[in-house]
């Protein structure tokens, strides 16, 4: 775990909320100079606590509304499949996020579609066609009542 000081942890709450402040707003917020506050974020980035920044669009402003949750297992969870199960995943762009899964399921996807027509389409021609997928089962996301990108940060340690 890297080590982050009170400051560290300030900069990268306020990047995780605004992350197009400039540098002076945010050495402003967190009361430093600009060069040491600059030198500090150059420091998270190099250091690999900071891996992006992203813009996070609006879905439905870019007819993405539908979200599904899939629930997909392998024939035989060996480490061949689980690499060409994830490869093929990695190269479709309505997957968002696709983790390994303990329990009855091998991995979670979440897939973002414009419509259940879309969903089908992608699931006929892309994911059932995958080598050693033998279960697929899909919820439909109702309403998402939390979405927050922010990672919580008040369990690190004060320094």
């Amino acid at each position: 775990m890297t080590e982050l000081d009170r400051i560290d942890r300030r900069i990268l709450a306020l990047l995780q909320d605004n992350a197009r402040m400039t540098n002076a707003e945010l050495a402003q917020a967190v009361g430093l100079s600009p060069s040491p506050c600059w030198r500090r974020l150059r420091a998270l980035e190099e250091r690999g606590v900071i891996r992006a920044y992203v813009t996070l669009l609006n879905p439905h402003a870019v007819d993405l509304a539908v979200s599904v949750f899939v629930n997909v297992s392998l024939e035989r969870q060996v480490e061949n499949n689980l690499e060409r199960f994830e490869a093929q995943v990695a190269t479709r762009p309505e997957v968002m996020e696709c983790y390994l899964m303990t329990g009855e399921a091998d991995y979670l996807l979440r897939v973002v579609v414009p419509d259940l027509h879309a969903y089908e389409r992608f699931l006929l021609e892309h994911l059932t066609r995958i080598e050693g997928v033998s279960n697929i089962r899909s919820s439909f996301a109702l309403k998402q009542v939390r979405y927050k990108t922010a990672l919580p940060l008040e369990h690190l340690p004060v320094q």
